[in-house]
């Protein structure tokens, strides 16, 4: 039968992750498509302790916060349309109190920097070589915050000067961790800001990058993992984009979840994946009347399934599902 598109075809990786394993995901939006995928199935992942960021500098200056536990201060921090703000994180850091903004800032980065150093694997993904440059300090953002584009100097990175920057911290990350393994991959959404050809050189520019960066540790873990080729060849048509027709749409998204799984998660973990939507699914039941014999059976099946699972897999944090099932349980009038 004639196959009417191409597949790609997704490595064997040597190493795989299972609901044990210790994650860390940084990067452009897509980051949190597959983190939050992952962490629903109660992965044990930290998903972007500084927001979302789209070029590999930003990325690199967050990583190096974490490895050296960089706290901030006020200085740190800059007062505009009644909310502070940090040039090194997302929005959703911004606050109008400043306090409370360092506050969360300074929380995630001690919550984070430990994890790295204990983590498993670190997944890195790259949205574009665009950066923005502020004039007044020469610190490439990690988000403007509306600031007036008079005020960043707005620049293409150099295939080698992304290499460079990795090759140094790559090494910096297996001394502080020894045992990590750093997967990277190109965003597949599109920046359509800089134009049809202005994406497509900032995309190979990175990719480019990635590939000189993996073929410079071949004794080290280090891999890519090719969602960017996934969108582009193997899922071809606009039926799988949002409306605006440049993010990907919730089927794409689960289509290139379900490469990753198959090349990166172990077939153990993809099982008891199965079971945690199944309780999932159970908690989302809504019956018409819950004081009968049978939704009291439902319910105790669920809260076995759930004790079952936590015995027999110890790191799961299914709390959470626990409580609702002993909740439901308790209010049974029968």
């Amino acid at each position: 039968m004639m196959q009417y598109f191409t597949e790609i075809n997704i490595p064997e990786f040597p190493e795989k992750i299972d609901h044990s394993s210790k994650i860390i995901m940084m990067g452009s939006c897509f980051t949190e498509n597959v983190g939050l995928k992952l962490e629903q199935l109660k992965f044990n992942i930290e998903i972007n302790p500084f927001g979302i960021l789209y070029n590999p500098i930003s990325v690199a200056n967050s990583i190096k916060i974490l490895l050296n536990q960089r706290l901030f201060n006020g200085d740190d921090l800059f007062f505009r349309d009644g909310l502070w703000h940090s040039f090194a994180h997302h929005g959703k850091f911004s606050g109008n109190e400043k306090e409370t903004v360092l506050e969360n800032i300074n929380a995630r980065i001690k919550k984070s920097s430990r994890l790295l150093r204990e983590a498993d694997f670190l997944f890195l993904t790259f949205g574009t070589a665009w950066v923005y440059e502020l004039k007044a300090t020469g610190q490439v953002v990690a988000n403007c915050h509306k600031v007036p584009a008079g005020e960043f100097r707005r620049f293409r990175l150099p295939v080698n000067n992304i290499t460079e920057v990795y090759q140094s911290l790559l090494e910096e990350l297996w001394l502080a961790n020894p045992k990590l393994k750093i997967i990277f991959t190109v965003s597949p959404v599109r920046h359509w800001k800089d134009g049809a050809p202005g994406n497509q050189v900032s995309k190979a520019t990175l990719i480019v990058a990635i590939d000189n960066i993996v073929g410079s540790f071949d004794n080290f873990p280090c891999w890519y993992f090719p969602s960017y080729e996934i969108v582009m060849d193997e899922l071809r048509d606009y039926r799988f984009f949002a409306d605006d027709m440049l993010h990907l749409s919730d089927v794409a998204v689960v289509h290139i979840y379900k490469k990753f799984e198959s090349g990166l998660i172990t077939e153990d973990s993809r099982k008891i994946s199965d079971e945690i939507i199944n309780i999932q699914k159970a908690i989302n039941h809504r019956p018409f009347n819950k004081n009968t014999p049978e939704f009291k059976k439902f319910i105790t099946k669920g809260l076995k399934k759930v004790n079952s699972l936590m015995k027999k897999h110890p790191y799961l944090n299914l709390l959470s599902e626990k409580e609702y099932f002993e909740k439901q349980l308790g209010g049974i009038k029968t």
